[in-house]
């Protein structure tokens, strides 16, 4: 098969387009072929990318966490799947991505891919849905009648983070470049706050939400526009020296693959509720550009691999 493969730890340079074992799966495993899958920026650095699941050094790995496809094959034991179906899902670490014309993946990691998606939309949903989700839900709590402030709405994670939020009845606060203002409200953001000239603290009244997607000085700022009882989440910062500060809760976490949630937030999508964001597709072989362009930052959604042509 075709592979994007990295030889060496680092940035996108290490990226090479090449022919790479088919893989084979195991009991308990699915075979998907891959029809495409997202761009992780920041996976080319994370040392989980480099591992197998004991911690020792994995050669070569293949990038790339969400998939979009089609089972191929199926591993002893596997009986809730079928050949042929179109399925999309998060793969966990410790084994080679979906940068690759097959991947393999566990069947509690798929769900059927919704109908009215093709692959490319399909493969943007997966991580960065679920991270929203798990923000919002598990993390937080978020119900109807509350406010929740985001920060980096625009992006792969805040483009759902926001229309989950605004799906559950939330009042939803985003801060973003004034660029990214009707893009936002379109998604359902009731008010945008152009970080670029406003400090939000000064503009937000308390929040009973915040989800940071920034980290650094924004998370340090957003202590001051939670309510006491709130919650400040984040995904990009790990806890500070204090998990509560004046009765606000700090959560953190790694997101964690889950069909049975992308069933779910795939009900929101063939029903409209929610839609993915895809700001460019590029070819598999051409994956070195792809990462380079979503590195740079700034891009609404996120950037495709397309795999099978």
């Amino acid at each position: 098969m075709k592979a994007i493969r990295l030889h060496g730890r680092g940035g996108p340079d290490h990226l090479i387009y090449e022919d790479a074992p088919d893989p084979q799966p195991g009991p308990g495993e699915v075979l998907v072929r891959v029809a495409a899958t997202a761009i992780i920026a920041n996976e080319l650095y994370w040392d989980l990318t480099y591992q197998q699941p004991d911690g020792t050094p994995r050669p070569t790995p293949i990038p790339g966490r969400d998939v979009a496809g089609t089972v191929a094959a199926l591993g002893a034991g596997v009986t809730d799947l079928a050949i042929g179906t179109a399925v999309y899902g998060l793969l966990a670490f410790g084994r080679d991505g979906a940068a690759a014309d097959f991947a393999i993946a566990r069947p509690d990691e798929l769900a059927p891919m919704p109908r009215t998606l093709d692959a490319a939309h399909a493969a943007v949903v997966p991580l960065s849905a679920l991270t929203a989700w798990q923000a919002l839900f598990p993390a937080a709590g978020l119900v109807a009648g509350q406010t929740v402030l985001i920060h980096g709405a625009a992006g792969g994670v805040g483009t759902y983070a926001l229309q989950l939020a605004h799906w559950t009845g939330a009042r939803v606060i985003v801060t973003a470049s004034a660029r990214q203002g009707d893009f936002l409200r379109d998604l359902g953001a009731d008010v945008v706050i152009d970080y670029t000239t406003t400090r939000f603290e000064d503009a937000v009244p308390k929040v009973d939400v915040v989800v940071d997607l920034v980290g650094g000085a924004t998370l340090a700022r957003s202590w001051a526009v939670v309510k006491p009882g709130g919650t400040l989440v984040s995904v990009v910062s790990p806890p500070p020296d204090v998990t509560a500060h004046d009765g606000v809760r700090f959560r953190w976490f790694i997101v964690t693959p889950s069909g049975a949630q992308l069933r779910e937030i795939g009900a929101l999508l063939d029903g409209g509720q929610v839609r993915p964001i895809v700001d460019a597709i590029f070819p598999l072989a051409d994956a070195r550009a792809a990462y380079e362009a979503s590195g740079a930052g700034h891009a609404r959604g996120k950037i495709v691999l397309k795999v099978a042509q």
